[in-house]
């Protein structure tokens, strides 16, 4: 399971491993003792893109076709956290104000879109009865 959580929402244990996926690390987050397992500044969309964004130049979904265009260019900048997907709850942490328009969203469907794609069914489909006999 894969989900996500702003900075400011409390830590759980339900939230298994927790990264940090901002490219700046948040304000008023102290970095001893770190609050995260990991911070992935790499896996955030490239600054340009990023100020494209919040500065109305583009829409959502503009910023989603983008963001997932510098996905799909950088696998290693996102790779390892589908192992943690895949085995145990994942939860992206950003500091975006917006919990449902924001980068992590996007990452956690890409994520989940790469799962779906790797784990797939274990044989493969028959087609017997699709054909005349």
């Amino acid at each position: 399971m894969i989900q996500c959580k702003r900075t400011c929402d409390p830590a759980v244990p339900e939230d298994g491993r927790r990264i940090l996926v901002d490219r700046q690390w948040p304000k008023d987050c102290p970095k001893e003792p770190m609050p995260f397992d990991a911070w992935l500044p790499n896996v955030a969309p490239s600054a340009d893109l990023h100020q494209a964004f919040m500065s109305g130049q583009l829409n959502f979904a503009g910023f989603t076709s983008a963001y997932r265009g510098e996905l799909a260019a950088q696998p290693t900048h996102w790779w390892a956290l589908l192992q943690y997907g895949q085995s145990e709850c994942l939860t992206l942490v950003f500091t975006a104000d917006d919990p449902l328009q924001n980068h992590a969203v996007v990452l956690a469907q890409w994520l989940e879109d790469e799962l779906d794609r790797f784990q797939g069914s274990s044989s493969p489909v028959c087609y017997r009865d699709e054909f005349p006999r």
